[in-house]
């Protein structure tokens, strides 16, 4: 499996997730089924049944994180001589030409990805047509919605 890019903040949450889940999830998780264990009868326990369903749950996450974690590309946009243009990570101020509206976002990799939060997936159309633009480039792209033009106002490295 090939290599997946991922900005030096999501690799930090995920391995922070990792070891939560690890040392505080886990943990507690194993001393409630062992509660539940000595109420008696597994058939008809019902926190015995949850807390196996939760374990089931906290152990899936773990292999989840950890496959990402072992195919993961780091890469931190400060080290880079992007030489003002949008590359994986930068933060970019953009100017939506048909409302005058300003929008912030910050490419990131695919599994940090929250639109909401103004974090754009690399793969996504509009991060497609920003990569390797500069401060001043209009930037066309079609939006679900119609043809959407976009100023390129401010390139960042944080």
């Amino acid at each position: 499996m090939s290599k997946v890019p991922m900005t030096v903040r999501g690799h930090e949450l995920l391995l922070a997730e990792l070891k939560n889940l690890k040392g505080v999830d886990r943990p507690t998780v194993i001393k409630a089924i062992a509660e539940a264990r000595a109420h008696g009868d597994l058939k008809e326990n019902a926190e015995y049944h949850a807390a196996k369903e939760q374990q089931g749950f906290i152990e899936g996450r773990i292999k989840e994180i950890e496959g990402k974690l072992s195919h993961v590309h780091v890469i931190d946009v400060t080290t880079i001589d992007a030489r003002g243009k949008v590359v994986f990570g930068c933060t970019v101020d953009i100017s939506d030409e048909d409302t005058g509206k300003d929008i912030t976002y910050k490419i990131v990799g695919e599994d940090e990805a929250d639109i909401k939060n103004g974090l754009l997936s690399y793969t996504s159309p509009i991060a497609r047509a920003l990569i390797s633009k500069s401060e001043g480039d209009v930037v066309e792209f079609q939006a679900p919605d119609g043809l959407k033009t976009f100023e390129i106002v401010e390139v960042r490295y944080e």
